[in-house]
């Protein structure tokens, strides 16, 4: 396997492939890198080399005890993107993958990062509070910690339903992908799913976007269940150059059910 070992011990696993303009790939929790198939073979098959490693704590990397925030997240990609000499980098990430590529590229990018791309993401903020009214209730998190923390096995066989928006009407399940994603969720520590939950639900990324200079472009599906698509307007607006491109319809999970449409999308803004 390839890992790498941060300055605290903890091991990260990464794949890496092919060659040409490098693109980092940034999971969504409770998941891995594997989440990203479908876009690191299409990418690898248009000339590029393709980046993907596991969040601490999430599929093959060190489970440890401690660093299971927002700001170690980062700090382990600054590690990693070091360690590979990754430059003129494009960061692409996830849901909570999307916060870490802007508080990576915010804190650690310059010189390193040319384009960012964050999907279904959790910037800027997502918890309810004064400064963000019509966030999502503490109440919701909680029952996701108890769920997570408590009936791991069970809660993650049910979550990919609303995850990919198999409850809505005409709608059917994809038992491979749903199989796959409990896969992914299961291969991980419950200590780091639990302590991610706030992680993604409570971290600010409103000082890390205004202050990023790179093009950036913003993917939302319009039907997300588990980031409400109100986030992405949000977070376009504070960036300096932001696009935001919206999807009627399209669910949480959309780089694995509409991957074709995410990945053109994505190329043409790599290659404007």
């Amino acid at each position: 396997m390839s890992t790498i070992t941060v300055k605290d011990g903890t091991e990260i696993y990464y794949k890496d492939w092919g060659t040409g303009q490098p693109i980092v790939f940034h999971h969504g929790w409770p998941l891995s890198g594997d989440d990203w198939d479908a876009q690191m073979m299409f990418f690898l098959k248009q000339g590029y080399r393709v980046i993907a490693h596991d969040r601490r704590g999430h599929g093959r990397s060190g489970q440890s005890s401690e660093g299971n925030n927002m700001e170690t997240y980062a700090a382990d990609v600054a590690e990693l993107t070091a360690a590979l000499d990754l430059k003129d980098a494009i960061h692409v990430g996830h849901s909570t993958g999307g916060g870490e590529v802007i508080r990576y590229a915010a804190k650690y990018g310059k010189g390193r990062v040319a384009k960012a791309i964050i999907i279904s993401a959790v910037t800027p903020i997502m918890i309810k509070n004064e400064a963000n009214p019509d966030g999502v209730p503490l109440s919701v998190f909680d029952e996701i910690r108890e769920g997570t923390g408590f009936n791991r096995a069970q809660y993650f066989y049910d979550f990919p339903i609303p995850f990919y928006g198999w409850n809505r009407e005409g709608k059917t399940v994809q038992e491979g992908i749903k199989h796959n994603w409990w896969r992914q969720g299961m291969m991980g520590s419950v200590l780091a799913h639990y302590e991610g939950i706030k992680a993604f639900s409570e971290s600010d990324f409103t000082e890390d976007l205004k202050s990023l200079e790179i093009p950036v472009l913003v993917l939302h599906g319009e039907d997300d269940q588990i980031v409400p698509y109100n986030q992405a307007p949000k977070a376009a607006k504070l960036l300096k150059h932001g696009k935001l491109i919206s999807y009627p319809g399209f669910p949480h999970g959309m780089p694995t059910t509409e991957a074709a449409t995410i990945n053109k999308d994505i190329l043409d803004f790599i290659k404007s």
